[in-house]
């Protein structure tokens, strides 16, 4: 249930950055906002699991025509760096912004069932912005458009449902039924590899893995979802089963998160350094890892604001990797591609979150040596090692990229030390 929203949106943001590139970012990001806002109140009247678990999948590919697309019509009409870095530095905000009132939607709408209020808000809301959005965003596509790649889209769906259905199979161990999965999975995902080197137009470019920059920013959005957004995602479980905690305490520890995200996402625009932006990935990549650490230590008496540290911190890290990620996505990709860098940039944040909250998941409820909530305290020590050290394994992966990039400033130090 917690996966199914992120297996949507990694499956259809290639799709739907190739499609906005092809018909009309506009349009893609007003037909996405249709879908979300008909899965969540899909989500809202579903009579049983399998009903809120399809609804979910699609709020996901409503989601990643909104993500790829409205990132990709930023970059067309604020063409200039600076113009660029600002508005991606408010689009990253907004990433923050969004879980900041949806953790709280989801509190002050405690009546009922509480969740399926909130869903009915979220899909009135979506919907309510269709209209505008046809109307009043300037509209851009590709300059020489690229057919739909179906059989690349079908088999990426594929391996990335197959993935997460193994990882959630694994709970009960490595038995037959899990093998197959990920075999399966990996089958799928080597034939998408295949296909994608032999078709004429390509949902994803092989060639952009040539790229230093792509490789980094779609890298480091792979890790964050698989790091901090795995482990935030948890929080509220934790508080509230493990620790005993209010579902007030819960948002407000999210609030505190996602605010600090938003703060710095802001911020990061206005100051001006001289680092590549691999390396200020890989710099921001180690504090969101440090800051994971910082939850560490917990017990079933422990109060739940002793997490408070640990989600600034990481908040902070992860503000700066909302705005430097969406920057990069763009920038290290031809100009009538930018739907297509949103898209893969995405696409690895959210493959990323659907396979860290499933692992997590896993760790979280089996990885405990007592019982109850002695045992759910423990596999969240357990899980939180693993999501921190992840995420510093990625910033050290990423580090080893920024070595071999070049900046525009060493470039222009190389061309005076010649002259």
């Amino acid at each position: 249930m917690l996966s199914s929203m992120s297996v949507g949106l990694a499956a259809a943001l290639l799709a739907s950055g190739a499609l906005g590139d092809a018909i009309g970012r506009r349009r893609a990001y007003a037909a996405g906002l249709l879908l979300l806002g008909v899965g969540s109140l899909g989500c809202a009247v579903a009579p049983s699991t399998t009903v809120f678990v399809g609804a979910r999948v699609l709020e996901g590919i409503g989601g990643a025509a909104v993500l790829a697309c409205g990132l990709a019509l930023l970059a067309h009409a604020f063409s200039a760096p600076a113009d660029r870095a600002h508005a991606t530095g408010v689009w990253g905000a907004s990433v923050g912004l969004g879980i900041t009132a949806g953790a709280l939607l989801a509190a002050g709408l405690d009546v009922g069932t509480g969740w399926r209020e909130t869903y009915v808000v979220v899909g009135l809301v979506a919907l309510a912005l269709v209209l505008p959005s046809g109307r009043w965003l300037p509209d851009s596509r590709a300059e020489h458009p690229r057919r739909l790649d179906v059989a690349g889209l079908v088999l990426l769906a594929l391996a990335l449902t197959l993935l997460v259905s193994a990882l959630t199979e694994s709970r009960s161990g490595l038995h037959p039924t899990t093998v197959l999965l990920f075999a399966a999975s990996l089958v799928s995902l080597a034939a998408y590899a295949v296909v994608e080197s032999r078709v004429a137009e390509p949902m994803l470019d092989l060639a952009l893995l040539r790229t230093p920059g792509f490789v980094a920013a779609t890298f480091g959005a792979l890790v964050l979802g698989a790091g901090v957004i795995a482990m935030t995602s948890h929080v509220p479980t934790l508080v509230q089963v493990g620790l005993h905690g209010s579902l007030w305490t819960a948002t407000w520890l999210i609030t505190a998160w996602s605010a600090a995200s938003v703060l710095t996402s802001l911020l990061v625009r206005r100051v001006r350094t001289r680092m590549s932006g691999p390396t200020l990935i890989a710099s921001a990549l180690v504090v969101v890892g440090a800051g994971q650490l910082l939850a560490l230590g917990l017990g079933p008496t422990s109060n739940p604001w002793q997490l408070l540290p640990a989600m600034v911190v990481a908040g902070l890290a992860t503000g700066v990797l909302n705005a430097v990620l969406g920057r990069e996505a763009v920038a290290s990709v031809p100009g009538d591609r930018a739907a297509m860098g949103s898209g893969s940039n995405n696409t690895a944040r959210y493959l990323g979150a659907a396979c860290g909250i499933t692992v997590f998941s896993v760790l979280l409820s089996h990885a405990g040596t007592g019982a109850g909530a002695a045992g759910l305290v423990d596999g969240w020590s357990v899980a939180v090692l693993v999501a921190g050290l992840a995420s510093l394994a990625g910033a050290a992966v990423i580090g080893v990229i920024a070595a071999y990039t070049t900046t525009p400033a060493q470039m222009d130090r190389g061309v005076m030390e010649k002259a």
